[in-house]
Parts: structure tokens; sequence; C-alpha cells
């Protein structure tokens, strides 16, 4: 270092500094960003059918009694009749409630009314009710169970908690009917035992991970039926059905398999209908819910929180929501959290403590009007002990003035003065009703304090539900602010810090340099990518760019390789006029014996022709990528090349499948050539990679493209083995291949003896050669997996990312003296996050590990 350079000391405590404060505002970010909500503690026990008290809300106990006794304790306090005995909770998966119930009072298509015959029968009949039950995003399964039993909203955290499920701890509708005795059977998704995984008397889950499974997934539930109808010895049976979500994976809403999907549940409902119909003969009330977790857009996707993601199902079947007269198709709205409150009133078991849900008034039709009065009433008690925990306004006595019918002014300003009021009102035409239901009270006037407590007891309900949804996922932007702030001060300030390294390199180190190196000046690449990293965080402001990523994304590196193609062609024809660059680059091919390019000389000619071509590959790959899919919200209507693949023969897409395999494997055999060592670690990688490619074919060859064929039995042990020999071969590269390779390599000793030279060699070949071995084979297997996971039509775009990835790679090797190193990885990412939605990020990992280490490991298939 120069004298004016800082010393080491300062520099490592400047970045240690920076790094610290990078930390502090991502973990304040993160915590503004995914709030936690107030929950009260434990579970609802004889408390809640009492009215709650201004004091510190309890946190229960576990009850004391034996489980008949409290069933019985509950009904008693409850004074509502227990409505039914058994429950049948029926969860098909990624149905949307627009297939069941039409849409703005108009009935479902055609298509979809003959899919179901014995569902709208049912409906048409007046001997169901359904509802388009509204659920909150993240629409993805595991929140959105936790929403039905519970009652509460999560957040967005819960989609990551999605694909680790643990034990759900807090009050629920499963606990509290496990607590009076109910014995409970689960059959379906496993994520109901993960869930629970100590409260069912019998279990059979089924993995959803491999979504191209229509057929096991759902046979595994139905082929429990018989035996359970027989057994009889459960009082709630939960079935969960998944086939429809695969299906809806594979082909959107159009998939050529939903319509049968939906026949085979509309058969599974007309026999679980008819065994409740047996069992009430015998005086045993069963009741029968037909739910969906979330819906799914027009390419069958979900998790956002559009009205096709958002637009569930909650259909009742049992005596209580009969009714002589009814409209099946009129649009009867809900909450997907109402389900709770409504199911635990229904079985005499207290609400979950943290519900924010109302119950549904057309499901207790078999209830007096009284009656009716105390489920509202006691849904509001429950409602009312959460405001409690958002502040003190929120108090019961204070509200409900005996004195004051209204207990507040009549035009209420503030949340807690129109929630009291709501409050007040119903309470006091629910007292009046109380006071003379022994006397003479007229029916007029019954019939007026009636309708107003209940227009006032669903207004509190409604709004306060409303409320508190929001308090559950509204952000402090204080926080959020803060965060950002300290982020992008430790930014600055590690871009700071390396300013000041460069600027400080002595001057006896830039003499050696050659004369690119000594170029300070900042590139026309270098400057697009700043400009293009502060382009798109601006973008991410706005929910609109959000939505349209990959548009940014396309224009971000289709302009960044046109500006290489650009320097591309600059530097061949300044290398044409200067012998300077001809000597330079001979001595850097003939010194790096670290690079795989030693055993593969190009001849000028060669070396010219490869570096424009890789970035012409780059290019049109990106351009037909662009043209493959109308992603997006705006433009998904609009024609592309897979809708236009969608509507020729299967064998082309069939064919096109076979290609793009069979080049993934051809690639990785040509990429071993280049790795000459250790031959027998090669060929077995090689076999692995063989057999798991012959297995894609072979699933390919077996599955059924744009017929009404649902895929067999055997497509799902193909990916069984798959998995198996996949997880295996990585595995073992990983764990083994840094033993295998020598650290230190005679070839990779300095060949000069001069103090300094910029090719002296470092002796990592081993670890070059380690590394390399484990990139590409988990690069190759991973396209195999989304060849073999990926609906068929994108298989070509999985081939174009792979090409991408190379050609920027073989680019990069080719004359590394064009460009710096964070332009190299920064461009990979750029590729990367372009195509996003088909390559998992984990391949970030890989791209770090090439610019930390350098190139030279991965320069493969030279030719």
């Amino acid at each position: 270092m120069g004298a004016a350079s800082p010393s080491c000391a300062a520099v490592a405590g400047w970045t240690v500094a920076a790094v610290l404060l990078q930390v502090a505002g991502l973990s304040l970010f993160l915590y503004g960003f995914f709030p936690v909500k107030p929950t009260l503690p434990g579970f609802s026990g004889a408390e809640s059918y009492k009215a709650p008290s201004c004091g510190p809300v309890g946190g229960g106990e576990e009850p004391a009694l034996p489980p008949d006794q409290l069933r019985s304790l509950y009904r008693e306090l409850s004074e509502i009749p227990h409505v039914y005995d058994r429950l049948v909770l029926m969860v098909v998966d990624g149905l949307p409630a627009e297939f069941v119930l039409g849409r703005g009072g108009r009935p479902p298509s055609k298509e979809m009314m003959e899919a179901m015959p014995y569902t709208q029968s049912l409906l048409a009949g007046c001997k169901a009710v359904g509802y388009h039950a509204k659920a909150a995003p993240p629409t993805v399964t595991m929140p959105r169970l936790k929403a039905m039993v519970s009652g509460a909203i999560g957040g967005f955290l819960d989609v990551a908690l999605n694909f680790n499920t643990q034990a759900f701890l807090d009050d629920n509708l499963l606990d509290q009917l496990h607590t009076i005795g109910y014995k409970l059977v689960m059959l379906g998704d496993e994520t109901w035992i993960k869930l629970f995984p100590t409260l069912f008397h019998r279990q059979d889950g089924v993995s959803s991970f491999y979504v191209k499974d229509t057929v096991e997934v759902d046979f595994n539930v139905s082929r429990h039926l018989e035996f359970e109808f027989a057994a009889k010895d459960w009082d709630a049976l939960i079935l969960h059905y998944l086939g429809l979500d695969h299906a809806g994976h594979i082909g959107g809403r159009q998939s050529v398999l939903m319509a049968p999907k939906l026949k085979e549940m509309d058969d599974v409902i007309r026999r679980v209908h008819a065994a409740v119909a047996s069992f009430q003969e015998n005086s045993d009330r069963t009741l029968l819910v037909i739910v969906s977790d979330h819906g799914m857009t027009e390419v069958g996707n979900h998790g956002g929180s559009s009205y096709e993601e958002t637009d569930s199902l909650a259909l009742f079947m049992g005596h209580s929501v009969e009714n002589s007269y009814c409209s099946p198709y009129d649009q009867n709205e809900a909450l997907q959290v109402d389900l709770a409150p409504t199911l635990a009133l229904l079985f005499g078991i207290p609400i979950p403590k943290n519900n924010i849900g109302v119950v549904l008034p057309e499901v207790f039709n078999s209830l007096t009007d009284n009656q009716k009065l105390r489920t509202l009433e006691l849904n509001s008690w429950q409602i009312l002990r959460l405001l409690q925990e958002q502040g003190p306004a929120f108090c019961f006595e204070d509200c409900v003035n005996t004195t004051d019918d209204f207990g507040v002014g009549m035009h209420p300003e503030s949340i807690e003065e129109k929630l009291c009021h709501l409050l007040s009102k119903a309470s006091a035409s629910h007292r009046s009703l109380r006071l003379h239901q022994d006397s003479d009270f007229r029916y007029v006037e019954a019939t007026v304090h009636i309708r107003t407590a209940l227009d006032a007891y669903s207004a509190f309900l409604r709004y306060a539900s409303e409320w508190l949804s929001h308090r559950a996922t509204d952000k402090p932007l204080h926080l959020l602010v803060s965060a950002i702030s300290l982020m992008i001060i430790s930014c600055f300030s590690l871009v700071g810090i390396i300013f000041c390294l460069f600027e400080g390199k002595s001057q006896s180190q830039v003499e050696h340099r050659s004369e690119w190196e000594l170029d300070k000046h900042w590139h026309l690449d270098e400057v697009f990518i700043l400009m293009g990293i502060f382009l798109y965080v601006a973008s991410l402001g706005s929910s609109s760019f959000v939505e349209e990523e990959q548009y940014i994304w396309h224009f971000l590196t289709s302009t960044l390789y046109l500006i290489f193609l650009i320097k591309t062609v600059q530097s061949i024809l300044k290398e044409s006029n200067s012998r300077i660059v001809h000597r330079t680059e001979a001595e850097i091919i003939h010194t790096d014996n670290s690079s795989y390019l030693t055993s593969y000389k190009l001849t000028p000619g060669q070396r010219v022709g490869c570096k424009l071509c890789t970035v012409l590959v780059v290019l049109v790959a990106g351009r037909i990528l662009r043209a493959w899919h109308q992603g997006g919200i705006n433009w998904v209507h609009f024609p592309d090349i897979s809708k236009i693949l969608t509507q020729c023969d299967s064998s082309i897409v069939k064919s096109l499948q076979i290609i793009s395999v069979l080049a993934v494997m051809v690639l990785y055999a040509v990429s071993l050539i280049f790795l000459r060592t250790r031959r027998m670690l090669v060929v077995g990688l090689w076999l692995s990679h063989l057999s798991c490619g012959l297995l894609v074919m072979l699933h390919i060859w077996k599955s059924q493209v744009n017929t009404s064929v649902p895929m067999n039995h055997s497509t799902t042990s193909i990916a069984q083995i798959f998995y198996v020999i996949a997880s295996t071969s990585i595995t073992c590269t990983v764990l083994l291949s840094p033993w295998i390779f020598p650290v230190h390599s005679k070839e990779a000793e300095p060949t000069s003896s001069s103090e300094f030279s910029p090719q002296k060699a470092i002796p990592l070949h081993g670890i070059n050669h380690s590394v390399f071995l484990t990139g590409v084979t988990y690069i190759m297997f991973w396209c195999l997996l989304q060849l073999l996971l990926q609906q068929p039509i994108n298989a070509i775009p999985v081939l174009l990312i792979l090409l991408q990835i190379i050609s920027s790679v073989i680019h990069f090797s080719l004359d590394k003296s064009l460009y710096k190193q964070w332009v190299k990885v920064s461009c990979s990412n750029a590729i990367f996050s372009y195509n996003l939605s088909l390559i998992n990020k984990v391949f970030l990992f890989v791209f770090q590990i090439r610019g930390i280490m350098g190139d030279d490991y991965f320069c493969w298939l030279i030719v």
C-alpha cells in the first residue's frame, strides 16, 4: 500500500461496521415488513360464554373436567342447542368458487355445470348453501388451513413456513373438538398432520410436492371412504383432495384434466352425502362442509391477491341450511375466517380466541330468533376480547351504558366510538327483548327489537373484523424507512471502502500491470449496470412494475448484451490493429495453466467467431424467451408461442421435450470431457445423469399431453426414482470432490521468476476442478428436474436458459481482459433473474462461487 492508503486494520474495521449496519437494517426491515400481530394466549374455555370484563384478558387454563362433562358444560353455558353430532370437512385444494357458484349472479359455465351434476342438484334443491369465501393473501395451503380452523389471518411469513410446516399451537377448532372428546380422522394432504401431529385417531397423509400427480393423491383419500363410513368410530372426518390443484398447475383453469377431476370430486361428494344421509336416519346429525383453501389464476397459479386466487369455496350441506326457497347463484360473500366461529357454535365449542371471523347466519336456519341473537352475542364478546388487546378504549362496561341505550353520541367520530355505538345499540335491543320475553310483548315490537339487534350485531362484527384484519397486516412505515436508510448508508460505505482500496494501490504494482488493467475509466457496460440497479430498485415501489417485473429484466438484460456485442466488435477491431494486444493475449493463454482452455487452443479466427456467437446466442435466446409467454397480469391474454403450441398436435410438444432432454444430456457429457482426471468419478456421474435423463424421457413418453387421460400411477414412481438418483449424485459430488481432487498441482506453479507477474498461478488447481464439477453437476441435474416438473410447453425455455448461461460463461472466459469481474457476476445474475419463473434461485450460489474463485474453473464446452 502507498503512504496515502488506509491501514489494513482501518479497512477491516470500517468493513465490519458497514456489514453490521447492513445486518441491522435488514433485521429491522424484516421486523417491520413481517409484523407480529397481537394474539391472546391459551385456549378459550367456559369464560368465553360470559360478558368480557375491563380487566386484563386471561390466558385461559386447561380444562379440569372430563371431556363428556366439559361438553355438557359448554352446551349449557352457550344457551344454544348443539346442531350437529358429526362433521365431515372436505377440502378440495385450489377449487375456485366460480366453478360451483358462478360469478356476478350468473350460474357457472355449461361445462362446469355438467362436470358437477350432483352438487348442482343440491344447490338447486335448496339442500345446500354456498359462499364465495374470500381468502386472505398469501393464498397458499398452510396459512389458509390455519385461517379456517382458527379464524385468524396469517402473514406473508407463512409463505416460507409453508415449505416447513410446524405444529400449530394457537387456539383452533380441532383442539377444541379434541378437548370435548371428539375422535378425529384425517385423510389427504400431510400438511394437516404437520400442523396437528397428535390429534388424529387415524391418519393417512400424502405429499403435495409432486404437482404432476393428479391420480394417487386423490386415490389415496378415496380408497378409505368405505372403511370410514362403515367404522363410524369418528366424530370429525377431514378429507383433503389435491388433484384439482395439481391439474391447475399442469394446464391452468382450461386444462383438459379439469373437467374429469371435477366429475371425480362430484362423485366423492355424492358418496359422502349419501353416507351422511344414512347417519341422519339413525338420529346422528352430520354436517358436510366442502371448502377450498384458495382459487387459481387462468394459468393455474396461486399465492397472490387477485380475485381468481382469493375466490375460495365454502359449501354447507345439512339440515340446518335447508330452506323452502333459495337462489343458489346469488353472490353470497363471506370471509374464509368465518368458517371458524360458524363451526364452533354449530358444534357447541368455544370460538377460538384469536378469531376475527363472523358467524354465517344462513347456516343457522334451524334456530329460533333468540338463539340466533345468542350466536351473534357470543361472537361479539369474543371479538371484543380481541379488541381489548389493541387498547383500553374497548371496554364492555364503558361501551354498554345501562342508562343510555346507545352509550355514545349518535354521530361517533373515532373507531372506538363507532364500535362502541354499534355494540351498545345491539346490546340494548337484545336486553330489552330478554326483559319482555315472559310478558305480553307485542309481536311487532319484538320483531323490531330482533331486527335492530341483528343488524347492529352484524354491523359491529363486520366492522370490527375488517379493522382487526387491517391491524394484522399494517406495516409500520417509520421502521421500514429507517431500515432502508440504514441499508443504503451501509451500501455507500462499502462502495467507498472499495474505491479507497483501488485508489491506494502502490505505484510499483501499477508499473507491472498491462494496459487494460491501467484503464480506470468507467465503461458503458459498467455505467449501465449501476443505472440498472437503481432503476430496478425504484421500480419495486410500484405494484404494477412488480407484477410485470419480467419486462424490466428483459429490457436490462437485452440492452446489456447489446452493449457487450458493440464492445466485442470494438475489441476485435482494436485487436486486429495492435500487436501488443496479440502478444499479451498469447502470454495469457500460454501461462494460464489453470484454465481448461489450455487443452483446446483456438486460432484467433475461431476465438473471434466464438465471442460473437456467444453474445448472439444470448440475445436470440432472450428474444425467444420473451415471446414464449405473455406473463404478468395485463398482457396474459395476448398471443404467444406457448399458446400456438398448445393448439398444435401433442406430438410436437412431446418432441420438443425429448429434444430438450437429449440436449441437456449431451451438454453434460461434453462438459465432463474437459475434466481429464479421476475418470472413475466422471464416468459414475455421467452414468447417473444418463439414467436420470432416461427416466425423464420415460416420464415424457408415458405422460399424456393435451388429452383427457390423467397421469397413471407409474409416473409417480418414476419421479421418486429420479429424486433418489439425483440427490445421491449431487450429495456425493459435493462431499467427495474436495477430497478426490488434489488442492495443489505442479501444473499450477508459476513459470516466471520475476518479482511480480499478473499471471502468477495460485495453488488452487484442485479446488477449481472440484468447484467446476460441483457447479456443472448441480446445474445439469437441476435442468433435468425442471424438465420433469415443468409443464411440457416449458421444455424449450429451460434449454434456452441453460444455453444463455453457457454462452455467457464462454464469452467471459474467451477474453478476461474485456470485462471486470463484478460485471461478469452481475450479468449472470441478470440472466437468472429474468428467468426466475423457471429456474430456482439456488443458481445464485453457483454464480457467486464463480465470482469469488474466478472463471477458469467454469471454462467448458469450448470445441
